[in-house]
């Protein structure tokens, strides 16, 4: 009776540290939603190894866009990248939604971060946005 508990515990303990091998549809999406670092200030960090990089060496300066230009881009572009998230095109490279408001005052900075994830993505991977050209980076 033991060894039944003892396997049976075993089993239950494997199943649950297991990934499922099917994701739903409905169950598993992921949203991406901006958020204030402890600042108060709206932030956005990506976790990719070239990232800095991108940012540094090949993403256009801060200084060639105005807060309001980025902030009807970004609208277009999210919207661009949430029809393909729900969709399930290019679920290899768009792994969540995006949530964002632009009414929402997000500022420069924020706003300047989310456009060059859509120009890293376009660089890194390959993926032509709508409402970005090739010259959105150097």
């Amino acid at each position: 009776m033991k060894r039944i508990i003892f396997i049976i515990s075993i089993l239950l303990l494997s199943m649950s540290c297991s990934s499922p091998n099917k994701i739903s549809n409905d169950d598993n999406k992921v949203t991406m939603k901006p958020e204030k670092n402890d600042d108060g200030e709206w932030d956005l960090e990506v976790l990719d190894s070239q990232w800095s990089y991108f940012l540094n060496a090949v993403a256009k300066p801060i200084s060639m866009y105005s807060e309001n230009q980025l902030r009807s881009r970004n609208a277009m572009l999210v919207s661009e990248w949430n029809s393909y998230y729900f969709s399930g095109r290019y679920r290899n490279i768009i792994e969540s939604s995006i949530e964002y408001n632009p009414q929402e005052n997000y500022g420069l900075n924020f706003e300047y971060k989310l456009y060059q994830v859509f120009a890293y993505v376009q660089w890194k991977y390959g993926l032509k946005l709508n409402g970005l050209s090739m010259t959105e980076v150097r």
